[in-house]
């Protein structure tokens, strides 16, 4: 089991479904309004594992976020890898560090996943991933030591997030 977290609008849905696209069970809406993910929502890839769509925080996150989602990581023994989602174009934001310090308060190994890769320049993507290199190198315990830049529109960095989450659910041949 993984699940994906971040603020809403990173595009936690959207990525969702990029990433499972040659998946035909995995059946993920995407809204075109932000924060449309009110519930968690369960997918399950095969007989393999499952993915949980987490609802966003920040901007109409909805009231029993905070119970729901701190319940589910510190009871869910089964979970193997936490994504959080980090929008490239504003980097780590107030809330974003809330959610990396619930990670490591309850021990949880979590990737950090640079969302929208493709409404950054170039010189602004390379900033954004060197300040958040530094800043999980030298701020966290249980955060993956590689970054993971993504975009859900150009699948640019999709198939390599793809293979690591193969390899953390044990399902690499």
């Amino acid at each position: 089991m993984v699940c994906f977290i971040g603020r809403s609008n990173v595009g936690k849905s959207s990525l969702i479904k990029a990433l499972f696209s040659l998946a035909p069970e995995v059946e993920v809406r995407v809204s075109k309004k932000p924060g449309h993910t009110k519930k968690m929502n369960f997918f399950k890839v095969g007989k393999h594992f499952t993915v949980v769509d987490m609802p966003g925080y920040g901007f109409r996150a909805p009231e029993d976020f905070v119970d729901m989602v701190e319940t589910y990581l510190k009871e869910r023994r089964n979970l193997k890898r936490t994504f959080l989602l980090v929008d490239s174009v504003v980097g780590i934001q107030k809330t974003d560090n809330i959610a990396i310090e619930m990670c490591e308060e309850f021990a949880l190994p979590y990737v950090i996943v640079l969302t929208k890769i493709d409404k950054s320049s170039k010189g602004h993507l390379l900033k954004q991933v060197l300040q958040i290199q530094k800043f999980v190198n030298m701020k966290t315990q249980g955060c993956f030591p590689q970054l993971f830049p993504v975009s859900a529109v150009t699948f640019s960095g999709i198939h390599l997030l793809r293979c690591f989450i193969a390899s953390v659910t044990g399902n690499l041949d």
